[in-house]
């Protein structure tokens, strides 16, 4: 802005001309403990992310939405609904420890483990429970700021040894347009809903053939008549035992007893049905994904301070059948200025996570495995889906012997046993919230004190349910119990999950002009670090003595020793950072 001075003499109007003027402004960003910085004086790499690019399309984890936004950073998600996902900058740094980027919400470092057990991320059979970043609201992120290289992280250590992801959430703003714009108080409220519908694409799904039936294929004979077995009137059966399509060509004219006629409940039982592929395959399994998210926001600026208050509900049916996740996120923060030297910021920010019925992973017991490789075409996936419905019990396409439907299946339950009977579910609540006091001693010279927490609890249940295939289940070895787990045909197991970090920072900033040309800027603090981790795996074993009743005490047999992992982290550090500008386009910096 240009200021022009005007002698007003006798004049009673005075005609005012805005005049063009073009003014650089420096950019600023946003750093390590939450300082902001000119850009131009950084001596890393930053980019930066506006909030609407990662909440635009709704996800259950924001970091998702960053794939393709910064340069250098690797976004590694699964399909699985509410699945982990590794962010990695830069590629990795060890071959055997954690390459993950450190995440600090309004310069407070938040926890992003992953509770997978070790079998699941070597990509063995479990469940993918997430990240717990995820539970970071992507409504509430104003913006995200990427550090790149040892300068921009070394004030956070070796944790931050992978990179920092700084998130800003929104703060309370002054209402620009409408009633009580020009107040000195003005609240705004914002209303958000956004419904997703998602597809199977079919694209990327398997062509299957639909020339050849269930059988192991020519090691049992040439001619193909082996394919079937053959009891003393000589029908035609199935071999249910095989799961692969291999065996006898299609033939519309040929009838066989297939896995639906062992059954009395069933309407083919004892009956002979043509040898044809089936009408309904795997791809009627899935259903259509749907997303709701709603959000409510109050914002408030008022003459000394302002505050922000947010809701949203994350509701997400999965491509499974029985499968769901649901968030409910709530914020609020604000900013009172005590007084001229003083200004109070606080923050709290609660959430719940609770899904059901997630994917299990790895070779055993997976759907998704057995459409790809180990299945009939001959089976209808509708017909599946009406024998559980109808009976509620475990008709399995796949039967060790159809002469005996209590020996149960041999490799493969049916599908939709598994997703309504042999399901997980989980719960996450979670609390991150801090509390500062900034005190401005002169011009050049600030204090900042703060004191912050991040702690959540997290439950996850397994189980099995009597009848079904046997399966590795329970405690095994290893600290999490995944090791050498034994084969149980029904079971419950529990994991109970607690975590806790309260950091207490206090620091000195300064920025003085030492003359016209130099400028001297940092900070000088110290840190202290209280984290407390503890797990506990407890188990069912040799199955389940009543069907349907998923406690620890009804254990078959007696319960095993539980195992449980606790450890506790206190760090106590002092930090310095120091940047001397010369003329605003020359820097060195210094960090301890």
């Amino acid at each position: 802005m240009t200021a022009f001075q005007v002698e007003i003499g006798t004049q009673t109007v005075i005609n005012v001309t805005l005049e063009a003027n073009a003014t650089q402004l420096e950019g600023m960003v946003v750093t390590a403990l939450g300082i902001t910085r000119e850009k131009t004086s950084l001596g890393y790499s930053t980019q930066e992310v506006k909030g609407e690019l990662v909440n635009t399309v709704k996800s259950e984890n924001f970091m998702n939405s960053l794939s393709g936004k910064v340069s250098g950073v690797q976004i590694k998600k699964t399909t699985n609904m509410g699945g982990s996902t590794n962010v990695l900058l830069r590629g990795s740094k060890s071959l055997t420890g954690d390459n993950q980027v450190l995440f600090v919400i309004d310069g407070v470092p938040v926890n992003n483990n992953i509770t997978n057990t070790r079998d699941q991320q070597q990509g063995g059979i479990g469940y993918d429970y997430g990240n717990a970043a995820s539970d970071i609201n992507p409504d509430d992120i104003e913006s995200i700021n990427v550090l790149k290289g040892s300068a921009a992280t070394a004030l956070y250590g070796s944790r931050a040894a992978g990179g920092v992801v700084m998130i800003t959430t929104k703060k309370g703003t002054a209402k620009t347009t409408g009633v009580g714009a020009d107040s000195k108080s003005s609240i705004g409220v914002t209303i958000n809903s956004g419904i997703t519908m998602g597809f199977v694409d079919k694209s990327t799904f398997p062509k299957y053939q639909l020339d050849f039936g269930a059988g192991y294929g020519k090691y049992y004979g040439d001619d193909g008549d082996a394919y079937f077995n053959t009891d003393g009137t000589g029908n035609l059966w199935a071999p249910t035992t095989e799961d692969a399509s291999y065996g006898a060509p299609f033939d519309p004219n040929l009838m066989v007893f297939q896995w639906d006629a062992v059954d009395p409940e069933s309407p083919n039982y004892n009956k002979a049905t043509p040898w044809v592929a089936a009408k309904n395959g795997p791809i009627t399994f899935f259903e259509k994904p749907v997303t709701y998210t709603n959000s409510v926001s109050i914002d408030n600026v008022f003459g000394t301070g302002s505050y922000r208050l947010s809701y949203t509900n994350f509701i997400e049916n999965g491509l499974l059948p029985n499968s769901k996740l649901n968030k409910d996120n709530l914020l609020m923060n604000g900013t009172w200025k005590v007084n001229d030297k003083l200004t109070a910021t606080g923050s709290a920010n609660y959430s719940t996570t609770k899904g059901l019925g997630r994917n299990s992973t790895g070779y055993s017991d997976n759907i998704t495995g057995s459409f790809r490789q180990w299945m009939q075409t001959n089976v209808d996936i509708q017909a599946q889906k009406e024998a559980y419905f109808d009976t509620k019990r475990n008709m399995t396409w796949n039967w060790a012997d159809p002469f005996d439907e209590t020996q149960g299946p041999i490799y493969w339950d049916n599908y939709y046993w598994t997703r309504y009977e042999n399901y997980e579910n989980d719960k996450r609540n979670r609390f991150i919230g801090n509390v500062s006091l900034n005190y401005k001693v002169n011009s050049w010279l600030d204090i900042f004190g703060r004191v912050s927490g991040d702690s959540y609890n997290e439950l996850q249940e397994e189980r099995r349910a009597v009848g079904s295939i046997a399966t590795p289940f329970g405690i095994g070895e290893g600290a999490d119990g995944s090791i050498n787990q034994d084969d149980q045909s029904s079971g419950y197991l529990r994991r109970d999950i607690s975590f806790s970090e309260y950091n207490y920072d206090l620091m000195a900033n300064f920025n003085k002009d030492l003359n016209k040309d130099f400028n001297l800027k940092g900070i000088l603090g110290t840190n202290i670090r209280r984290t407390t981790y503890t797990r506990l795996i407890s188990s069912t074993s040799g199955g389940l003595r009543i069907p349907g009743l998923y406690s620890l005490q009804n254990s078959y047999v007696l319960l095993p020793f539980s195992k449980e992992l606790a450890s506790q982290v206190g760090v106590n550090g002092i930090y310095a950072s120091a940047s001397l500008g010369y003329k605003n386009f020359l820097y060195l910096d210094l960090t301890a």
